[in-house]
Protein backbone atom coordinates (compact mmCIF):
# COMPACT_ATOMS: atom_id res chain seq x y z
CA UNK A 1 0.00 0.00 0.00
CA UNK A 2 1.49 3.11 -1.16
CA UNK A 3 1.80 5.90 2.28
CA UNK A 4 2.49 9.46 1.58
CA UNK A 5 3.78 12.03 4.10
CA UNK A 6 5.11 15.38 4.37
CA UNK A 7 8.66 16.07 4.69
CA UNK A 8 9.92 19.62 5.90
CA UNK A 9 13.10 21.19 5.97
CA UNK A 10 12.79 22.83 8.84
CA UNK A 11 16.11 25.46 8.67
CA UNK A 12 14.63 26.78 5.98
CA UNK A 13 11.90 29.17 7.70
CA UNK A 14 9.91 27.54 10.02
CA UNK A 15 8.17 29.12 12.24
CA UNK A 16 4.86 28.65 14.72
CA UNK A 17 2.22 30.14 12.37
CA UNK A 18 3.82 27.62 9.46
CA UNK A 19 4.08 24.84 11.70
CA UNK A 20 0.98 25.26 12.63
CA UNK A 21 -0.54 25.72 9.71
CA UNK A 22 1.16 22.44 8.00
CA UNK A 23 0.06 20.01 10.53
CA UNK A 24 -3.29 20.91 10.35
CA UNK A 25 -3.16 20.80 6.69
CA UNK A 26 -1.32 17.24 6.64
CA UNK A 27 -3.88 16.17 9.19
CA UNK A 28 -6.89 17.29 7.51
CA UNK A 29 -5.64 16.19 4.14
CA UNK A 30 -5.62 12.74 4.54
CA UNK A 31 -1.65 12.24 4.65
CA UNK A 32 0.14 9.84 6.37
CA UNK A 33 2.27 11.64 8.43
CA UNK A 34 4.55 14.83 9.07
CA UNK A 35 8.30 14.67 9.73
CA UNK A 36 11.06 17.23 10.05
CA UNK A 37 14.61 17.75 9.71
CA UNK A 38 16.95 18.77 13.15
CA UNK A 39 18.91 21.81 12.17
CA UNK A 40 19.69 25.05 13.37
CA UNK A 41 20.85 27.11 10.24
CA UNK A 42 21.24 26.59 6.73
CA UNK A 43 24.32 25.69 5.04
CA UNK A 44 24.68 29.25 3.54
CA UNK A 45 23.22 32.64 4.43
CA UNK A 46 20.90 34.20 4.66
CA UNK A 47 19.92 32.29 7.83
CA UNK A 48 16.43 31.79 7.98
CA UNK A 49 13.61 31.02 10.83
CA UNK A 50 14.21 27.43 12.61
CA UNK A 51 12.13 25.61 14.71
CA UNK A 52 13.60 23.86 17.95
CA UNK A 53 12.69 20.37 16.74
CA UNK A 54 11.33 19.15 20.24
CA UNK A 55 9.46 21.95 20.81
CA UNK A 56 8.06 21.55 17.69
CA UNK A 57 7.16 18.21 17.93
CA UNK A 58 5.91 18.15 21.58
CA UNK A 59 2.98 20.68 20.02
CA UNK A 60 2.65 18.23 17.24
CA UNK A 61 2.03 15.13 19.91
CA UNK A 62 -0.74 17.50 21.43
CA UNK A 63 -2.66 18.95 18.88
CA UNK A 64 -2.64 16.25 15.87
CA UNK A 65 -4.77 12.74 16.98
CA UNK A 66 -3.94 10.62 13.86
CA UNK A 67 -0.97 11.32 12.21
CA UNK A 68 2.24 10.26 12.62
CA UNK A 69 5.47 12.19 13.17
CA UNK A 70 9.15 12.31 14.03
CA UNK A 71 12.85 13.82 13.00
CA UNK A 72 14.50 13.23 9.76
CA UNK A 73 17.27 13.16 11.24
CA UNK A 74 18.00 14.22 14.78
CA UNK A 75 22.00 14.13 15.25
CA UNK A 76 23.63 13.02 18.19
CA UNK A 77 26.72 15.77 17.63
CA UNK A 78 23.45 18.44 19.34
CA UNK A 79 22.17 17.05 22.29
CA UNK A 80 23.19 13.63 24.74
CA UNK A 81 21.94 10.51 24.42
CA UNK A 82 20.30 10.92 27.85
CA UNK A 83 18.32 14.26 26.73
CA UNK A 84 17.04 12.43 23.66
CA UNK A 85 16.07 9.42 24.87
CA UNK A 86 14.30 11.26 27.91
CA UNK A 87 12.56 13.55 25.66
CA UNK A 88 12.09 11.26 22.68
CA UNK A 89 9.92 8.84 25.18
CA UNK A 90 8.30 11.76 26.84
CA UNK A 91 6.59 12.95 23.49
CA UNK A 92 5.85 9.44 22.43
CA UNK A 93 4.13 9.00 25.55
CA UNK A 94 2.26 12.39 24.81
CA UNK A 95 1.04 11.34 21.50
CA UNK A 96 0.05 7.73 22.22
CA UNK A 97 2.76 6.33 20.50
CA UNK A 98 2.59 8.34 17.02
CA UNK A 99 6.43 9.40 16.96
CA UNK A 100 9.62 7.90 15.11
CA UNK A 101 12.81 9.05 16.09
CA UNK A 102 15.16 9.23 13.20
CA UNK A 103 18.65 9.25 14.58
CA UNK A 104 21.79 10.56 12.43
CA UNK A 105 25.52 10.81 13.25
CA UNK A 106 25.39 15.04 11.71
CA UNK A 107 26.61 16.75 8.73
CA UNK A 108 26.27 19.73 8.19
CA UNK A 109 29.57 21.91 8.97
CA UNK A 110 28.34 25.38 9.26
CA UNK A 111 25.76 25.15 11.91
CA UNK A 112 28.40 23.13 14.03
CA UNK A 113 30.84 26.01 13.53
CA UNK A 114 28.13 28.62 13.93
CA UNK A 115 26.41 27.01 17.32
CA UNK A 116 29.70 25.38 18.69
CA UNK A 117 29.11 21.81 18.60
CA UNK A 118 31.98 19.87 17.51
CA UNK A 119 31.10 17.63 14.22
CA UNK A 120 34.11 15.40 14.32
CA UNK A 121 36.17 13.82 11.27
CA UNK A 122 33.86 10.66 9.59
CA UNK A 123 34.88 8.10 11.36
CA UNK A 124 34.82 9.21 15.08
CA UNK A 125 31.76 11.03 14.14
CA UNK A 126 30.04 7.39 13.26
CA UNK A 127 31.57 6.28 16.29
CA UNK A 128 29.92 8.71 18.39
CA UNK A 129 26.72 7.75 16.62
CA UNK A 130 26.90 4.21 17.37
CA UNK A 131 27.79 4.74 21.24
CA UNK A 132 24.55 7.08 21.25
CA UNK A 133 22.34 4.44 20.04
CA UNK A 134 23.49 2.74 22.31
CA UNK A 135 22.74 4.65 24.78
CA UNK A 136 19.12 5.37 23.40
CA UNK A 137 18.30 1.99 22.87
CA UNK A 138 19.42 0.83 26.15
CA UNK A 139 17.88 3.40 28.41
CA UNK A 140 14.27 2.63 25.85
CA UNK A 141 14.46 -0.80 26.44
CA UNK A 142 15.91 -1.65 29.98
CA UNK A 143 13.89 -2.07 33.12
CA UNK A 144 16.75 -1.73 35.38
CA UNK A 145 19.68 0.40 35.94
CA UNK A 146 21.81 0.38 33.03
CA UNK A 147 25.52 0.92 32.98
CA UNK A 148 27.80 2.40 29.58
CA UNK A 149 31.21 2.96 29.30
CA UNK A 150 31.77 4.13 26.22
CA UNK A 151 34.54 6.68 24.72
CA UNK A 152 31.83 9.19 24.32
CA UNK A 153 29.43 8.75 26.78
CA UNK A 154 28.98 6.89 30.16
CA UNK A 155 26.49 6.27 32.33
CA UNK A 156 26.55 4.76 36.20
CA UNK A 157 23.22 2.27 36.58
CA UNK A 158 20.96 4.96 34.99
CA UNK A 159 17.32 4.38 34.73
CA UNK A 160 14.96 6.34 32.43
CA UNK A 161 11.42 7.10 34.36
CA UNK A 162 8.93 6.91 34.08
CA UNK A 163 9.25 4.15 31.79
CA UNK A 164 7.89 4.60 27.85
CA UNK A 165 3.85 3.65 27.56
CA UNK A 166 4.88 1.84 24.18
CA UNK A 167 7.24 -1.03 25.00
CA UNK A 168 10.90 -0.56 24.21
CA UNK A 169 9.86 3.32 23.49
CA UNK A 170 9.37 5.46 19.90
CA UNK A 171 10.10 3.35 16.52
CA UNK A 172 14.13 4.00 15.61
CA UNK A 173 15.01 5.19 12.53
CA UNK A 174 18.22 5.83 10.88
CA UNK A 175 18.77 7.24 7.48
CA UNK A 176 21.30 6.83 4.96
CA UNK A 177 22.61 4.94 1.87
CA UNK A 178 25.84 4.02 3.33
CA UNK A 179 27.22 0.89 2.15
CA UNK A 180 28.81 -0.46 5.30
CA UNK A 181 28.51 1.12 8.68
CA UNK A 182 24.59 1.65 7.69
CA UNK A 183 23.04 -1.47 7.20
CA UNK A 184 24.71 -2.50 10.07
CA UNK A 185 23.43 0.34 12.57
CA UNK A 186 20.04 -0.71 11.18
CA UNK A 187 20.32 -4.52 11.82
CA UNK A 188 21.43 -4.06 15.44
CA UNK A 189 18.92 -0.51 16.25
CA UNK A 190 16.13 0.31 14.45
CA UNK A 191 12.81 -0.60 13.00
CA UNK A 192 12.99 1.86 10.35
CA UNK A 193 15.65 2.54 7.32
CA UNK A 194 15.19 5.38 5.81
CA UNK A 195 17.11 5.95 2.15
CA UNK A 196 17.54 9.21 0.91
CA UNK A 197 17.23 10.44 -2.93
CA UNK A 198 17.59 6.98 -4.78
CA UNK A 199 16.66 6.15 -7.85
CA UNK A 200 14.67 2.84 -8.13
CA UNK A 201 18.26 0.61 -9.36
CA UNK A 202 20.02 2.06 -6.85
CA UNK A 203 17.21 1.56 -3.83
CA UNK A 204 17.37 -1.92 -5.21
CA UNK A 205 20.63 -2.75 -4.39
CA UNK A 206 20.45 -0.28 -1.23
CA UNK A 207 17.29 -2.72 0.14
CA UNK A 208 19.48 -5.92 -0.60
CA UNK A 209 22.18 -4.57 1.47
CA UNK A 210 19.99 -3.87 4.24
CA UNK A 211 18.47 -7.36 3.96
CA UNK A 212 22.07 -9.26 4.28
CA UNK A 213 22.91 -7.13 7.29
CA UNK A 214 18.99 -7.89 8.99
CA UNK A 215 19.93 -11.99 8.03
CA UNK A 216 23.37 -12.00 9.52
CA UNK A 217 21.65 -10.55 12.91
CA UNK A 218 19.49 -12.90 12.59
CA UNK A 219 16.39 -10.82 12.53
CA UNK A 220 13.83 -11.10 9.52
CA UNK A 221 14.08 -8.53 6.94
CA UNK A 222 10.26 -8.29 7.37
CA UNK A 223 10.57 -6.77 10.74
CA UNK A 224 12.26 -3.61 9.84
CA UNK A 225 10.04 -0.82 7.93
CA UNK A 226 11.73 0.99 4.77
CA UNK A 227 10.97 4.67 4.06
CA UNK A 228 12.85 6.45 1.52
CA UNK A 229 12.49 10.52 0.97
CA UNK A 230 13.43 12.55 -1.68
CA UNK A 231 11.91 15.38 -3.92
CA UNK A 232 8.74 15.45 -5.92
CA UNK A 233 8.30 18.05 -9.21
CA UNK A 234 4.62 18.08 -9.96
CA UNK A 235 3.32 20.80 -12.53
CA UNK A 236 -0.49 21.16 -13.50
CA UNK A 237 0.62 21.41 -17.04
CA UNK A 238 3.99 21.55 -19.56
CA UNK A 239 4.67 24.97 -19.04
CA UNK A 240 4.46 24.82 -15.46
CA UNK A 241 6.32 21.66 -14.90
CA UNK A 242 9.08 23.16 -17.56
CA UNK A 243 9.16 26.26 -15.27
CA UNK A 244 9.83 24.04 -11.82
CA UNK A 245 12.39 22.24 -13.81
CA UNK A 246 14.73 24.93 -14.80
CA UNK A 247 14.56 26.52 -11.80
CA UNK A 248 16.17 23.62 -10.19
CA UNK A 249 19.41 23.94 -12.41
CA UNK A 250 19.39 20.48 -13.72
CA UNK A 251 17.11 18.54 -16.92
CA UNK A 252 14.33 16.37 -16.00
CA UNK A 253 16.55 13.38 -16.86
CA UNK A 254 19.49 14.51 -14.33
CA UNK A 255 16.65 15.14 -11.92
CA UNK A 256 15.50 11.10 -12.29
CA UNK A 257 18.76 9.87 -12.27
CA UNK A 258 18.84 11.68 -8.58
CA UNK A 259 15.47 9.48 -7.70
CA UNK A 260 13.16 12.59 -7.78
CA UNK A 261 9.96 12.41 -8.65
CA UNK A 262 8.19 14.26 -11.35
CA UNK A 263 5.74 15.06 -13.64
CA UNK A 264 1.79 15.51 -14.23
CA UNK A 265 -0.04 13.85 -12.05
CA UNK A 266 -0.67 10.54 -13.71
CA UNK A 267 3.62 10.75 -14.29
CA UNK A 268 3.80 10.94 -11.16
CA UNK A 269 1.46 8.13 -9.82
CA UNK A 270 3.48 5.79 -12.44
CA UNK A 271 6.44 6.77 -11.05
CA UNK A 272 5.22 6.55 -7.56
CA UNK A 273 4.38 2.85 -8.65
CA UNK A 274 8.17 1.83 -9.09
CA UNK A 275 8.91 2.00 -5.86
CA UNK A 276 6.48 -0.80 -4.72
CA UNK A 277 9.38 -3.23 -6.69
CA UNK A 278 12.10 -2.61 -4.01
CA UNK A 279 9.66 -3.13 -0.91
CA UNK A 280 8.70 0.54 -0.62
CA UNK A 281 5.48 2.26 -0.66
CA UNK A 282 5.76 6.32 -1.42
CA UNK A 283 5.02 9.75 -0.69
CA UNK A 284 4.78 13.02 -2.60
CA UNK A 285 4.39 16.92 -1.72
CA UNK A 286 5.04 19.90 -3.25
CA UNK A 287 8.74 20.20 -2.63
CA UNK A 288 9.71 16.93 -1.30
CA UNK A 289 8.38 13.51 -1.12
CA UNK A 290 9.28 11.03 1.77
CA UNK A 291 8.23 6.96 1.26
CA UNK A 292 7.21 4.57 4.26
Amino acid sequence: MLEIAIMIEGQNGLNWARWQNIARLVEDAGFVGLYRSDHFTNMNPPDKDSLELWVSLTWLASHTKRIEFGSLVSPVSFRHPVQTARMASAVDDLSTGRLTLGLGAGWQEREHHVFGFDLMDAKPRFDRLEEGLQVITGLLNSDTPLSFDGKYYQLHEATLLPRPLRPGGPRISIGGNGAHRTPNFVARFAHEWNAMFLPPDDLKKANRRIDDALKKADRDPKSVRRSMMTGCVFGHDEASLKQKIEARGRTADELRQRGIVLGSAGEVKDQLQNWKKPGFSASCSSGWIWTI
